[in-house]
């Protein structure tokens, strides 16, 4: 072997392959060999299952809050009197709609009455909170009028009301049935406030998917509601839609010209950034344990590439005098520790993408086995386990677990090519 040769020649690669299928009474370290693929292995499925598993909560997340609330709300302080009073009722908002509505980018400007009433039905009572919303507006809230989760007929809104599913299940509600909303602030007499009862048919039961809205949202068409909370010819807010909620910060200041006097606006950002942050935070500080972890298995390779290379010192003693170039047996000892990362972040993907593509029968089984109720909705919020598979959480993993493969190989293969062939052989 005087010549010159390319780099990872093929007898590189064959040299490299005796070794890892080398069994131990050879010389090799099979055990350490499977023991580091394993390891990597395990480490890149639990880093792509946790980044599949934290995506599929934020966009569980958004995707409820944008498609059961407003992307943008606005609210108006009004002055009534000449004594500096103010009410935060909006009386001209059909004049004020059609403004926002004529900013770009507005898609739906809705009128809208809110209060918080009692429910009863059969005994059973439960805290609601009202949205007096018109039936063309509502038609178009997308986890709302949703008729592959909701139950009975929107086209009767008019007639009466939709319910939560959450309200519904906790109250024994069926789509027919009457229920009773109570109102502490209701009919105004000489002998002061009284409460309001009314009684309402349930024409649909929605589920938003969010369990904190289903649990507690009622809708009425809008003229019922502002008769029953007082507010005959104001609203209590805009929910205005817009076509690109990711950018909806860059139209406040259009919809500030076009709200008027007193108009002051509430984003979805705003009622939900603290938890997205939050969120955002929790996937870096997870990346980083999982990256130990991964880093952890990585030095696996360099546990079992340092045995391998102290069996091999009179091989490698007679490659070198053989004419076999330093470059040439830190190439054979770092294509060994190479494959193992290589093999061990393939069947780690391959592992991750599984569990992503069926966390459902997978959490289904873990739900039996443990007798139920391992989830639970009233404190995570959504009914069930989410994950989203994205291509570059995977190539994120996959780059870090090479990465970390390739750079601890490297020790022990250039202290395998730095052996002295002399000092190999001395004792052989």
């Amino acid at each position: 072997m005087t010549g010159r040769t390319p780099p990872f020649a093929g007898f590189e690669w064959m040299i490299a392959w005796r070794y890892l299928r080398a069994r131990r009474a050879e010389g090799g370290v099979s055990v350490m060999t499977w023991i580091s693929l394993i390891g990597i292995a395990l480490a890149v499925f639990a880093l792509i299952a946790t980044l599949a598993v934290r995506s599929g909560f934020r966009t569980e997340f958004v995707d409820t809050i944008l498609g059961a609330n407003a992307h943008v709300t606005l609210y108006a302080t009004t002055p009534i009197g000449e004594t500096g009073q103010t009410t935060r009722l909006i009386a001209n908002y059909e004049e004020r709609a059609a403004a926002v509505t004529a900013v770009p980018g507005v898609t739906r400007v809705a009128p809208m009455v809110r209060g918080q009433v009692m429910v009863a039905h059969e005994g059973r009572n439960a805290g609601a909170e009202v949205m007096g919303l018109a039936a063309a507006d509502l038609a178009t809230i997308p986890r709302i009028a949703d008729p592959a989760t909701g139950q009975g007929d929107m086209a009767r809104f008019d007639e009466g009301i939709a319910i939560g599913s959450g309200i519904a299940r906790e109250l024994g509600i069926a789509v027919g049935d009457r229920i009773r909303l109570i109102s502490p602030d209701g009919v105004r007499t000489a002998f002061g406030t009284s409460p309001r009862v009314n009684a309402y048919e349930v024409v649909y039961i929605f589920s938003a998917g969010r369990y904190d809205i289903d649990r507690t949202r009622i809708y009425m068409p809008l003229a019922p509601a502002q008769e029953y909370f007082n507010r005959e010819g104001y609203v209590d807010e805009l929910e205005i839609m817009v076509e690109t909620p990711e950018a909806v910060d860059q139209m406040i200041p259009a919809l500030m010209q076009a709200g008027g006097e007193g108009a002051y606006f509430w984003t979805w950002r705003d009622s939900a950034g603290g938890f997205l942050r939050a969120l955002e935070v929790e996937d870096n500080v997870m990346f980083v344990i999982l990256s130990i972890l991964v880093l952890i298995a990585a030095m696996n390779i360099v546990s079992g590439l340092i045995m391998l290379v102290k069996n091999k010192g009179r091989d490698i003693g007679i490659l070198r005098t053989m004419g076999l170039t330093e470059g040439s047996v830190l190439r054979v000892f770092f294509i060994c520790g190479a494959s193992v990362g290589i093999l061990g972040t393939l069947l780690g993907v391959i592992l991750g993408c599984l569990f992503a593509i069926y966390i459902e029968p997978i959490f289904g089984f873990v739900n039996y086995a443990m007798g139920g109720g391992v989830w639970d909705p009233a404190i995570r919020g959504i009914y069930a386990l989410p994950a989203e598979l994205r291509a570059e959480d995977v190539l994120r993993a996959v780059a870090l677990s090479l990465g970390l493969s390739f750079i601890v190989t490297i020790f022990p293969a250039r202290r395998a090519a730095r052996m002295n062939p002399v000092e190999a052989l001395r004792y052989e």
